[in-house]
């Protein structure tokens, strides 16, 4: 029988060490599969408002529950976050800031400012809801 050729392993998971900017990566995947099932609650949001006044009562008031709010912000911030991956990739697709540090910077900046606008966002919702009653 012939012998078999030793061929390297690929390298697996347990050999990489996680770096932020893969991370921000993998966040911005699930990020995406987050907005996706979040369009959801969008579509039963407008279809309840097109089914009548008691189906749109109840599904605020759903919405508007603490778990309500809470999946509501997650979904929020999915989208921001998206967004700013996306801004970020915009950059890089102008060959900017590809070296490492400014890669790492980006990164933290998509993080931060995906946080403070969702703040904001909901800061502002609020604001306007207290401001109507």
């Amino acid at each position: 029988m012939a012998e078999m050729s030793v061929r390297p392993l690929s390298p697996h998971l347990q050999v990489y060490k996680m770096l932020f900017t893969m991370l921000m990566s993998i966040l911005h995947r699930i990020t995406g599969v987050g907005i996706y099932f979040g369009m959801a609650l969008l579509a039963i949001w407008l279809i309840a408002a097109a089914s009548g006044e008691a189906t749109f009562e109840f599904v605020n008031g759903i919405y508007g529950s603490i778990l309500g709010q809470l999946v509501l912000v997650g979904f929020t911030w999915a989208v921001i976050h998206h967004m700013m991956g996306g801004v970020r990739h915009l950059i890089w697709d102008t060959i900017n800031m590809l070296d490492v540090a400014s890669a790492k910077l980006l990164a933290r900046i998509t993080l931060a400012t995906s946080i403070t606008l969702t703040i904001v966002v909901w800061a502002v919702a609020y604001a306007i809801r207290w401001a109507g009653a």
